[in-house]
């Protein structure tokens, strides 16, 4: 009894199904474009059972070469009915041109249905090969790869994209593919973006439905202007294609091919960046930006660091130009600014940061202006320059060192004579003889005459010595280690007997060692950074030890008592291995 009402409640479900089923009569074309000796197919579907006295339209401008064929389909998946009534003709144009196919009619229920109608682009004729079952021509027909751009008229320094994607009809597959020729992109700042993956969609292609996958993208910035041309990217494509026969289950039999592909070439058409109103100060900066520069400390004491740091975010060519550069007073020593990028690429280009970070140390007190610094760029989405002006910065040195004014009143004014009747009092007198004596038989000329004869045998020995000493190779890298000692620390030398002085200028002396050899520019860097670096230069450990155990003493220094003859020692410490770096460096 529960089984009959079972059989009941399907049937009553499918009855609702089909009578709430749109009906629809569709005309679906393989192709929308081919050449006028190529062929295609026109099917004519309806979706409801029971249609009758189908009428195809007259197929004008096109020659029948088969059909009408008819199928029918129908299926019961999930629970869902589905069915499928299909007239299929294989037609060919008769000319070039656009043509339309026209909308078919059918009888359904008393009523008569019409088809849309479907607009077919007939070319020139195309190559077919004499077998137009050869599989490589089906697979030519079939795959494409294909190189799309994002822009075809960008700007310099604009940036677009590149997406090479390959087409794939749903009659063949593909078993493999390997690149056997990467595109090449003169005249362009490139950057590959990651594809992951490679997921299969569908799409269409010259009108026809196709699946497709990704295969590489890239971001593209111009940095000429005038016609670029984007070489294609070669494959080699293993192919499965059908051969038309089927298998003892009726599954269709392929044949595997391998074939090479090869993208088209594509041209870009880059448009120079306007000359009216193009600011002075502009170097090439594309995009969105914003511009900003930052001040770590306001407030400090003399030989303390501050940062400053001069920042360009947004989107845009950010790898492409250069930074605006900071001007400062010269009482403020200022080190080579590190440069740091925090870029990420995308679709629609380069987003993120670039920055400077300038590294200052006052020496003396006052209060010290930065002025205000101008950054430039073009936007190309409104094709106008925009320049960002920051505001002025002041360091105020609290505590250091006053700055000695030097006036005129203490340089003494020479004595000037004048015209008139009253003089300045000379001090002294210049005398000439009345007769000069000849040069001949003088004093000077004996000199001057034996004067060869003595430099001859000195050039010589000096020569001699010369040529000696540069033999010794240790003593030439013994002499430089000296002198490069006696530079760095010649400040603190001058200043042994004042204590605080004294450190201050050894410390700053091993620092500026350190930023000439290591490539040091931050005046703060750790002493673990700096073990660090001189363990990469493989200096040995005790050479090390006894730099750091310097640069300990520098700081301990300040706060305790010290002699005149300790800091004659820490002298000779500090000089002793800044020669032993220099030898192993």
């Amino acid at each position: 009894m529960k089984l009959k009402y079972i059989y009941i409640w399907a049937f009553i479900s499918l009855l609702s199904q089909a009578a709430f089923t749109q009906t629809t009569f569709t005309t679906t074309v393989s192709k929308n474009k081919l050449g006028v000796n190529q062929r295609f197919r026109v099917t004519f579907s309806i979706n409801k059972q029971g249609a009758d006295h189908f009428t195809p339209p007259s197929f004008k401008n096109f020659r029948v070469v088969a059909g009408p064929s008819q199928s029918v389909n129908q299926s019961w998946i999930n629970g869902k009915a589905s069915f499928s009534q299909s007239y299929i003709y294989t037609l060919q144009p008769k000319q070039e041109g656009t043509f339309s196919v026209s909308s078919a009619t059918i009888q359904l229920n008393g009523k008569t249905l019409k088809s849309n109608s479907v607009k077919i682009n007939v070319l020139k004729a195309v190559d077919i090969p004499k077998n137009p079952n050869d599989p490589y021509y089906i697979a030519q027909q079939n795959v494409h790869l294909v190189a799309e751009i994002s822009k075809k008229r960008p700007y310099v320094g604009e940036g677009i994209y590149v997406e090479y994607k390959l087409y794939v009809s749903h009659n063949i597959s593909i078993h493999d593919f390997s690149v056997t020729e990467s595109p090449q992109y003169n005249n362009f700042w490139n950057q590959d973006i990651k594809v992951n993956n490679l997921p299969v969609k569908n799409g269409k292609y010259n009108g026809e439905k196709y699946r497709y996958v990704v295969l590489k993208k890239a971001l593209l910035i111009p940095t000429k202007s005038g016609k670029l041309t984007i070489d294609p990217m070669k494959m080699e494509i293993k192919i499965g294609v059908p051969t038309g026969r089927g298998d003892f289950f009726g599954n269709a039999i392929t044949r595997n091919i391998s074939k090479d592909f090869a993208s088209p070439k594509r041209t870009v058409f880059v448009k120079e960046l306007p000359l009216e109103n193009k600011p002075a100060n502009f170097n090439g900066a594309v995009g969105q930006f914003n511009f900003t520069i930052a001040l770590s400390k306001e407030e400090l004491k003399a030989n303390e660091s501050a940062q400053v740091k001069v920042s360009v975010t947004g989107k845009g060519n950010l790898k492409l130009f250069e930074i605006p550069k900071i001007e400062t007073p010269k009482e403020l020593e200022v080190y080579t600014p590190e440069h740091s990028e925090k870029i990420r690429t995308t679709l629609t280009g380069l987003k993120g940061s670039v920055s400077d970070l300038y590294t200052i140390v006052p020496e003396y007190r006052g209060k010290y202006k930065i002025p205000k610094v101008s950054f430039s760029y073009f936007n190309p989405v409104k094709g106008t320059y925009h320049t960002s002006t920051t505001e002025a910065l002041f360091v105020n040195v609290l505590v250091g060192k006053e700055i000695v004014a030097t006036t005129n009143n203490n340089i003494k004014k020479g004595i000037a004579i004048t015209g008139e009747n009253f003089r300045y009092i000379q001090t002294k007198s210049v005398f000439a003889p009345l007769k000069e004596a000849d040069f001949f038989q003088s004093n000077l000329f004996y000199i001057l005459l034996l004067l060869p004869l003595v430099t001859i045998p000195i050039g010589i020995f000096i020569s001699s010595k010369n040529a000696e000493r540069n033999r010794d190779i240790a003593g030439i890298k013994q002499r430089k280690a000296d002198r490069l000692a006696r530079k760095y620390l010649s400040e603190a030398k001058k200043q042994l007997n004042n204590k605080e002085h004294f450190y201050i200028a050894l410390e700053k002396a091993l620092h500026h060692y350190l930023k000439a050899t290591l490539q040091i520019e931050t005046a703060d860097i750790s002493k673990d950074k700096i073990t660090e670096l001189l363990l990469q230069r493989t200096i040995d450990t005790q050479t090390i030890a006894s730099f750091i155990s310097v640069l300990n003493d520098c700081d301990f220094a300040r706060y305790t008592p010290i002699t005149t003859l300790m800091m004659h020692d820490e002298f000779e410490k500090a000089k002793h291995v800044i020669i032993e770096l220099d030898k192993q460096l």
